[in-house]
């Protein structure tokens, strides 16, 4: 039933940028918006920019036609409602109710469980178990990444509690966090879903061991776990009391805004946490209430779309112009390239084009030196998302800002106009898209907004192609092997059985 309005999509012309501003003197009204956050009293802002894309309003129409036949206002109906919109594993995808937006029922819960981990962080602040300079967070994935860039991003200066987030298995990892920690005054957070995942549990482990080989008596009293399996935190040795649980529809990519939020809350404090919660909120009730192109995440996603499936391009990349940002390429690379990763629809079938690109990138002025050869002049056409923010995260001189915010806003302008040169090696092409999103600054409110955008982003990329993207099976079978390589006995490929027995493990 698509087939045809692709069909269509791709015999569209395909105008220069240069061409659509001189055609449309309001086009940067048109493509650009400001998405307004907070009151009168304390106000903030994010503001999108896709004008330098390729976008027109034949393109825009006809991707609306396809979020029609796609269902789209039927699908984020039933991702808000609480409705099984993960049918591989018969799972809602509940990350909205834990901001406050969805079933009912389910925001309750949320509601609920916030209440008690707001308590306990509280407590830890005031004392209750003495003295914390430290927190140890291990988890893997998303419970992770999603910690780890939310504290790098609002808690810079003046953190209430030091968090060293550890995610990798190798123990140089884990090493570097005890050699920047006073064991008595270190707490541990154990973030696991099923509280089963080994690079987390065998962290957890070593971790525990270090308390005790530094004198504490009680390691597990210094634990608090956040789990969807309370049971089997119990089982491993940490008190009811130190649990904070959070609901099984809720992803691992999507669960910063559950209990695995907690080294953030450890880390800000509550108030901070509770206002980034109101920010992805506030992008929440945008996207489900607002249909059509002035949907922010669904006019990504028509962009998005645009250069995938008509222009080929297999990758896209994200600049963040902002030191506290620089863990958001990582941080996407997860949200979508396991999210839209696929090959086949909800219903099985293959999907009839490219699904999710490369998604890489980097930090500011650092990346122009490095990959904007490619970016300017190279053979690929990479559509490059700039990330920035008005106010600086520094009390520095005001040159400093200035000098990142020129380079950010010109470069997009040099993807566009490019350059002519009768030498060859000194001319750019021009006409590379970009988009540029910009924060009015870089705040609890404005972070969580800027990532619910990019969950919903996301989401909407997905119902435009038919695809599930809530299910990751593909990072499945190379854990499967790996724990056959663990238990032993298993024979496989000539070149894997070198390996094994160069490094002793076969």
């Amino acid at each position: 039933m698509t087939e045809a309005i692709w069909e269509k999509l791709k015999g569209l012309e395909k105008l220069t940028l240069t061409y659509l501003f001189e055609a449309d003197p309001d086009r940067v009204d048109t493509f650009a918006s400001r998405f307004e956050l907070g009151d009168e009293e304390n106000s903030c802002a994010i503001r999108f920019d896709w004008s330098k894309t390729h976008l027109d309003a034949a393109h825009v129409a006809a991707f609306e036609e396809l979020a029609r036949l796609t269902d789209f206002v039927g699908r984020r109906k039933a991702l808000f409602a609480g409705d099984i919109v993960n049918p591989t594993e018969g799972r809602a995808a509940e990350h909205t109710a834990q901001r406050g937006v969805g079933k009912d029922e389910s925001v309750r819960q949320a509601a609920e469980y916030h209440h008690r981990m707001a308590a306990i962080v509280e407590a830890i602040h005031r004392g209750a178990m003495g003295e914390v300079k430290h927190l140890i967070h291990i988890g893997i994935g998303g419970s992770a990444l999603g910690p780890a860039l939310a504290v790098s991003a609002l808690a810079r200066d003046g953190a209430m509690v030091h968090v060293h987030v550890i995610s990798n298995i190798d123990g140089c990892a884990l090493e570097q966090a005890f050699a920047a920690c006073d064991p008595t005054k270190t707490m541990l957070a154990i973030a696991s879903k099923t509280f089963t995942t080994i690079e987390t549990m065998t962290n957890a482990e070593s971790a525990i061991a270090w308390l005790r080989e530094n004198g504490v008596e009680d390691a597990y009293g210094r634990v608090v776990a956040l789990t969807a399996a309370p049971e089997k935190a119990i089982a491993w040795g940490v008190d009811e009391t130190r649990i904070l649980p959070f609901s099984e529809s809720v992803g691992g990519r999507y669960s910063l805004w559950s209990s695995i939020g907690f080294p953030v809350a450890m880390a800000l404090g509550w108030p901070d946490f509770a206002e980034l919660l109101e920010g992805a909120a506030a992008m929440d009730r945008h996207f489900r209430d607002t249909d059509g192109v002035a949907n922010l995440p669904l006019r990504a996603a028509f962009a998005d779309q645009y250069y995938t499936r008509l222009r080929g391009c297999q990758t896209r990349a994200v600049f963040a112009y902002d030191e506290r940002l620089a863990l958001l390429p990582d941080y996407l690379q997860q949200l979508e390239m396991e999210s839209n990763g696929k090959r086949v629809k909800v219903d099985g079938s293959p999907v009839g084009g490219p699904t999710a690109p490369i998604t890489w990138g980097g930090v500011g002025t650092d990346a122009q030196h490095a990959v904007f050869q490619l970016l300017h002049q190279g053979t690929h056409l990479v559509p490059v998302d700039f990330i920035a923010s008005i106010a600086p995260g520094h009390d520095l001189a005001p040159a400093h800002h200035h000098i990142l915010l020129s380079n950010c806003f010109a470069q997009g302008a040099a993807l566009m106009a490019g350059k002519a040169s009768e030498d060859p090696a000194r001319a750019y092409p021009g006409d590379r898209p970009s988009t540029t999103i910009l924060l009015d600054e870089v705040s609890p409110a404005t972070f969580g907004a800027l990532i619910a955008f990019h969950e919903h982003r996301t989401f909407a990329n997905a119902v435009l192609m038919g695809i599930n993207p809530f299910d990751q099976f593909g990072v499945e079978l190379g854990k499967e092997i790996a724990k056959q390589i663990e238990s032993g006995g298993a024979c496989f490929d000539p070149s894997t059985e070198a390996l094994l027995k160069l490094a002793g493990i076969s």
